[in-house]
């Protein structure tokens, strides 16, 4: 079994993106946008875990 690492790399930049997306058709203020933001951290602290 391989490191969950690739696929990790994938769902950080598809929350990162969904993350700029909605900021741009909103605000950096908006609900969604911290909530994304908040989801975005986690996946990168996971990350991290990893790379440890």
């Amino acid at each position: 079994m391989g490191t969950p690492i690739p696929g990790l790399m994938e769902e950080i930049e598809s929350c990162r993106n969904e993350m700029v997306r909605i900021a741009s058709e909103t605000s950096l203020a908006n609900q969604l946008v911290l909530e994304t933001s908040r989801r975005l951290d986690h996946l990168l602290n996971k990350l991290y875990q990893f790379k440890k």
